[in-house]
C-alpha cells in the first residue's frame, strides 16, 4: 500500500536529548512519497529509545500488536544495532503522534504487512546511533581512544584494560553528546539478535493475564454502552421509545448517536438487556431490497461491459481469435467478515479540555483526528492509548466503533466503553468484497498460452476509505493480483469494473489479493490441464522471468514431494502468489469424503520475504495466514437478504477447529532481496491450492467459494 522512499543517514539522525535521567535517541524523517507532506507538517523528531540508569532499555512500539509479533520484531531491530542485553528490553505502545507516522502510509497505522518493512532501516539506525553515543561517552569517561572501545550486551568494554561500564551508567553523559552524522549498520553476518528465534515479549503478559486488551479497560466512573443499529446498511433511526429500556436496572441513559441509539448502563449486561427492551422504528433506506442474488446478477451484468484498463500487453483479442484452442471460466467469491476473537470495543472520555481514547486500534491517526472532530479540541489534546488487539485483520483499521464511544461519552458526560456483541460484529461490519472474475485464455498447438484476459467486477475499498486514489474508475489495489499475474504470456488484458453493492467493504487480511489469487491461480491450473501438462511444471516453465516466484514454487514442490504418489485417497494442489512484496507458494494435500466433505491434511509453504528478523514469527504468520484463508475457503460466506446479513455467530459463520487443522510445514528461502511483509502473504495461495487439489482428486473445478462440500 505504499513505496519505499530513500532517506540519507544524516536525515535520519536529528536529535539527542535528555529525558529524565536517561538517554533518548530520536531521528527525523523528511516528507516524501507516501508520507505526510510539508503542507501538513513534516515528520517530527521522535524518541524510539529510552535507556534508564537502571540499565533498562525501553523501546516505543509504534505499531499495533494484534498477534503478528511487532512487539518483538521491532525491538529486535533496534536492539541488534544497539548491542543491547535482550533480557533488559522493555516495551511500551507509542501514543498517537505525527512522530510515529508509518512512512509507507503517511499516517500512524498498522496494516499492509508494512510494520517491519517500514521500520527495518529507521530502527536499526536509531540503535546504531545510540550505540555510538554510548561508546563515545565511555571513551570520554576513561579518557581513551574510542577505537579501543566496543559495545557488547548492554555495556561498553575497553578492550585493552577490560574495563566495563553498563549503558545505564553512561546514559546521562551520552545524552549531551552530539548525534553522529553517519553510523554504518552491521553486516548481516554479524547479527546476534536479528535472524534468531528470540522469544516473543508479548507472550508472558498474555499468559499471566497482565496484558491489557481493549475489552479489559477500566477507568474511574466508566459506564458501558451497547448500540442499537439499523439492521440494513445505510438505514437510520426513524423514532425510538426508551421507556422500557430505562426501566432495566442499571441503565443510566439512552441517547441517539450517528449510528443508532446507545443504551448506557453500569455494566454490559444491563446495557444489552436495555437494548433488547428498546423500541426502535427504522428508516431502512435504499438498501432494503438488496440480496446476494441481486448482487450476483449485478456482477454478471456488469461483466458484459468493458472496464477500466489495468494492464494491456500486446493484442489479446487478436491472439484469442487466432488461438488453436480457447478456454473460458467465471470465478466468484463472497463477502467475508473478519470475525476477530475480541469483538469491537472502545473506551472514550470526552471532556471540554481534552479526550482520552483507549482502544484496540490499527489506526491511531484516524482515532486522534476523529476525537478532535467530535470534541472540538485540538488533535494534540486527544490522547490515544493503544491496547493489545484480540485480532485485527484490517477490521480495527475502521473507526466506526471509535466514533460510537466518542459520541456516547460526549452525550452522557462520562467515560464510556462501547462493547459490540459477536452478532453485532458479524452483521454490522465492513466486509471483504464479493467479486466476479471472467477469464479467457488462448493456447497454441503446443499448449503454450498466447492470450489471457481477466475482467474483475468488485466493489472498491479504496473508493470508500481513500476516494482520491481512484483514477478513471480504476482502483489499483483491487486489481493488483490480476495486474501482477507473473506468467510469461505475450498478450494480456486486465480490466476492472468498480461496482458498488450498498454493502460496506473494508480491509480484510491480504485485502484484494485473497480473491485475485484464488481466481488467477485456479485458472492457470485450468490452462495447464487444457494443455495436458502437470500444473507445477506448467507454472515453472512460465515463470522464467519471475525468479522469486519460481524459487518458492520449486521449494514448495520439492518439500511436498510433488511428483511422488500422495497417500491413498488424497491429491495435491499447488499455487504461488506475491503479495506485500513477499513470495509464497503452497501445496495442499486434500481428501474428499463420500459425502463431499473436504479435509486438508497437510500444507507445505515456501516463503521468500527477504531478510528475516525472527524465523519463529515468519513461520507463525505463515501458519496463521493459512488457517485464516483455509477457514474462509471452506466455509466463509456473508450472505444478504433484504439488505440484512444472514450470519450472526460462529454457529453459522464457521471457524476451522483444532481437530481440523492441517499439518503445516514452513520453509523460508534465505534471501537478501528486497524485504516483504509476512502478516498477510500466507493467506492468498491457500484457497487455490486446495481447490486445485480437489480437481486433481475429483475432476471437478471449484469456481465459486466457499468450497462447502465438493459434490
Amino acid at each position: 500500500m505504499g513505496a519505499h522512499t530513500q532517506v540519507t543517514r544524516r536525515e535520519f539522525l536529528q536529535t539527542a536529548s535528555v529525558v529524565g535521567a536517561g538517554l533518548v535517541i530520536g531521528f527525523y524523517l523528511p516528507p516524501g512519497r507516501g508520507r505526510v507532506t510539508a503542507a501538513t507538517g513534516p515528520f517530527a523528531p521522535n524518541a524510539w529509545l529510552r535507556i534508564g540508569t537502571d540499565d533498562s532499555v525501553l523501546v516505543m512500539v509504534d505499531r499495533s500488536e494484534m498477534g503478528q509479533g511487532v512487539a518483538t520484531s521491532l525491538p529486535m531491530l533496534l536492539a541488534e544495532e544497539l548491542e543491547a542485553d535482550w533480557s533488559k528490553i522493555k516495551i511500551e505502545f507509542a501514543p498517537a503522534d505525527k512522530a510515529y507516522t508509518n512512512p509507507m502510509f503517511g499516517m500512524q497505522g498498522t496494516g499492509g504487512s508494512t510494520s517491519v518493512r517500514a521500520a527495518f532501516t529507521p530502527l536499526r539506525k536509531a540503535g546504531a546511533a545510540a550505540r555510538e553515543l554510548l561508546v563515545a561517552a565511555a571513551a570520554q569517561t576513561w579518557n581513551v581512544d574510542k577505537a579501543e572501545c566496543r559495545a557488547e550486551k548492554g555495556a561498553v568494554i575497553h578492550t585493552p584494560s577490560k574495563r566495563r561500564l553498563t549503558y545505564g551508567k553512561l546514559a546521562a553523559k551520552a545524552a549531551v553528546l552530539p548525534a553522529p552524522a553517519d553510523v554504518p549498520l552491521k553486516d548481516p553476518k554479524d547479527w546476534k539478535i536479528l535472524g534468531t528465534r528470540v522469544r516473543r515479549l508479548d507472550t508472558p503478559p498474555k499468559v499471566d493475564g497482565s496484558a491489557q486488551f481493549g475489552i479489559d479497560v477500566k477507568v474511574p466512573g466508566m459506564l458501558v454502552a451497547v448500540i442499537a443499529r439499523c439492521p440494513v446498511f445505510g438505514g437510520k433511526v426513524a423514532s425510538f421509545d426508551a421507556t422500557k429500556a430505562k426501566a432495566v436496572p442499571g441503565v443510566k441513559q439512552v441517547v441517539q448517536i450517528s449510528s443508532g441509539v446507545a443504551v448506557v448502563a453500569d455494566g454490559y449486561w444491563p446495557a444489552k438487556k436495555g437494548r433488547d427492551a428498546l423500541e426502535v422504528s427504522w428508516d431502512e433506506g435504499p438498501n432494503a431490497s438488496v440480496s446476494s442474488a441481486s448482487i450476483a446478477q449485478l456482477f454478471a451484468q456488469r461483466a458484459e461491459q468493458p472496464g477500466a484498463v489495468a494492464r494491456h500487453d500486446g493484442e489479446a483479442e487478436a491472439a484469442l481469435a487466432s488461438a488453436g484452442s480457447k478456454l473460458d471460466a467465471v470465478y466468484e467469491a463472497p463477502f467475508l467478515a473478519h470475525a476477530t476473537m475480541e469483538p469491537m470495543n472502545c473506551t472514550a472520555h470526552v471532556r471540554p479540555d481534552g479526550v482520552d481514547i483507549w482502544a484496540p486500534t490499527q489506526f491511531q491517526t484516524g482515532c486522534q483526528q476523529l476525537g478532535a472532530e467530535i470534541s472540538g479540541v485540538a488533535p494534540e489534546k486527544v490522547q490515544v492509548h493503544t491496547t493489545y488487539l484480540g485480532g485485527g485483520f484490517g477490521r480495527r483499521f475502521e473507526l466506526d466503533f471509535i466514533r460510537e464511544a466518542l459520541e456516547t461519552s460526549k452525550a452522557v458526560g462520562a467515560p464510556v466503553k462501547v462493547i459490540w456483541s459477536r452478532e453485532d460484529d458479524i452483521r454490522q461490519a465492513q466486509y471483504r468484497p464479493a467479486c466476479y472474475h471472467r477469464f479467457r485464455a488462448g493456447l497454441d498447438a503446443t499448449g503454450q498460452p498466447v492470450a489471457w484476459t481477466h475482467r474483475i467486477v468488485a466493489p472498491s475499498i479504496f473508493a470508500r476509505v481513500f476516494p482520491q486514489t481512484i483514477k478513471n474508475g480504476l482502483d489499483g489495489e483491487a486489481v493488483e493480483g490480476g495486474v501482477g499475474m507473473p506468467y510469461t504470456i505475450p498478450n494480456v488484458h486486465v480490466d476492472y469494473l468498480l461496482t458498488d453493492t450498498g454493502i460496506p467493504v473494508g480491509f480484510w487480511r491480504s485485502v484484494n489479493n485473497s480473491y485475485n489469487a484464488f481466481a488467477v491461480e485456479c485458472f492457470i491450473d485450468e490452462v495447464a490441464h487444457a494443455a495436458k501438462r502437470d500444473p507445477y511444471e506448467y507454472r515453472r516453465d512460465l515463470l522464467t522471468k519471475a525468479p522469486r516466484h519460481l524459487g518458492v514454487l520449486n521449494l514448495a514442490a520439492s518439500k511436498a514431494g510433488w511428483g511422488t504418489a500422495p497417500p491413498a485417497g488424497r491429491a495435491r494442489g499447488i499455487a504461488v502468489y506475491k503479495s506485500f512484496e513477499t513470495y509464497v507458494a503452497e501445496v495442499a494435500e486434500v481428501s474428499v469424503a463420500s459425502d463431499g466433505a473436504v479435509r486438508v491434511h497437510r500444507v507445505v509453504c515456501a516463503v521468500d520475504c527477504g531478510p528475516v528478523v525472527n524465523p519463529d514469527i515468519v513461520e507463525a504468520q505463515m501458519q496463521s495466514g493459512i488457517v485464516y484463508g483455509l477457514t474462509a475457503a471452506l466455509w466463509g460466506e456473508i450472505t444478504i437478504d433484504k439488505g440484512r446479513v444472514q450470519q450472526s455467530n460462529f454457529h453459522d459463520y464457521r471457524m476451522l477447529r483444532l481437530a481440523e487443522m492441517p499439518q503445516i510445514e514452513v520453509h523460508i528461502v534465505p534471501s537478501s532481496d528486497a524485504q516483504g511483509g509476512v502478516g498477510e502473504p500466507g493467506t492468498p495461495p491457500i484457497a487455490p491450492a486446495v481447490c486445485n487439489a480437489i480437481f486433481a482428486l475429483t475432476g471437478k473445478r471449484v469456481r465459486k467459494l466457499p468450497i462447502g462440500k465438493a459434490t
